[in-house]
């Protein structure tokens, strides 16, 4: 399993997934501000392991604050998460974790300044560790549903480097290969990033799973070809009605699915779940600079000046899901109702 991101001393260090697969680098977080910039760079990314990646920039970010007063440090730490919760958009754990932490803060009013930073950093720990377990959790449920001889296709990267470790849609995966289910899966490039090119393949033949890229637009060749069984991805968000974000292209994905009567599952964490988002369109979508579609590295391979428009996400409505896979079991439709009826009993 790669270590995606980890405590190295007293800095942070994670892996430079813009680098893969071409080298293994680290990236090294000295103060929050690097962890703020990982994270809207694209050095890590991947719903859980932003959320990671927040709470332990933010233990990093608190230990760097000089003061013996509580309220003093309370205060500087909050402008420090408004500023770690603004990196990025989309994904709901950036959120989740910087709420989760602040929460803590405010719990300690009563605490030394140098106890509420020690629990912090121990915090940041606890949950880089609860992912790593909430994964295989998933994954244990998730492979329930592939039979003993599968292809599956999924989209974009949901494995350990996209989460603390172990994976998500790749956790549920590497369960199958696990419990000795003979799999084959397809890869979407995942453009413009190549998460599933670089990513997703670079995970599944380290572990000897059988893996086989596909351009984005194969995938409704494949699946009117009789040869995917099932897709499983990941997800950055699902509103409280069950419609899911997630990379730019997997909304495609769940329609070409439906249209060929195959499976279409979500493998995501509780807390990817969004009750205060009643459905899709009320998720923010995070548009990114055009040039990522024009440039592959820093070379531009379309016309000088051409416009290129940039959605990192999309929005799949809930009815093109068939179950959404957590750590507490499946959740099915109707989605109103068993989406808060899980949430609820996680409480």
């Amino acid at each position: 399993m790669i270590p995606t991101i980890e405590w190295h001393g007293d800095h942070i260090r994670m892996i430079d997934q813009r680098k893969i697969p071409g080298k293994l680098e680290y990236y090294i977080c000295k103060e929050y501000r690097d962890v703020i910039k990982a994270i809207k760079g694209m050095v890590i990314r991947g719903a859980p392991a932003i959320g990671v990646a927040a709470a332990m920039g933010l233990a990093l970010g608190a230990g760097a604050i000089q003061t013996s007063s509580y309220k003093e440090f309370q205060r500087r730490f909050m402008g420090i998460a408004e500023r770690m919760e603004k990196a990025r958009p989309t994904a709901v754990n950036l959120r989740w974790a910087v709420e989760r932490m602040s929460l803590l803060v405010q719990g300690m009013a009563g605490a030394s300044v140098e106890k509420v930073k020690k629990t912090l950093r121990e915090e940041s720990e606890r949950l880089l560790k609860e992912d790593i377990e909430i994964n295989r959790r998933i994954g244990k449920v998730g492979q329930k549903l592939i039979p003993k001889e599968a292809s599956i296709l999924t989209h974009c990267n949901a494995g350990s480097l996209a989460t603390g470790g172990y994976g998500t849609a790749l956790g549920v995966i590497r369960a199958a290969h696990e419990a000795g289910k003979r799999i084959t899966v397809f890869a979407d490039e995942t453009r413009p990033w190549l998460q599933g090119l670089r990513l997703t393949a670079f995970e599944l033949m380290q572990e000897g799973i059988p893996v086989t890229v596909i351009a984005d637009n194969a995938a409704g060749y494949l699946m009117n070809n009789k040869k995917v069984d099932l897709v499983i991805t990941g997800a950055d968000r699902v509103a409280a009605n069950g419609d899911v974000a997630n990379k730019i292209g997997t909304y495609q994905i769940a329609v070409l699915a439906k249209e060929n009567k195959i499976p279409f599952y979500v493998a995501a964490p509780l807390s990817t779940i969004d009750l205060r988002i009643k459905n899709g369109k009320e998720i923010p979508v995070e548009e990114r600079d055009g040039r990522e579609i024009c440039c592959v590295g820093n070379r531009l391979i379309g016309p000088e000046g051409v416009k290129a428009f940039n959605p990192a996400f999309d929005i799949t409505p809930g009815r093109y899901v068939r179950a959404i896979i957590t750590e507490r079991g499946l959740v099915e439709p109707p989605y109103s109702k068993t989406v808060k009826e899980i949430c609820s009993h996680e409480k």
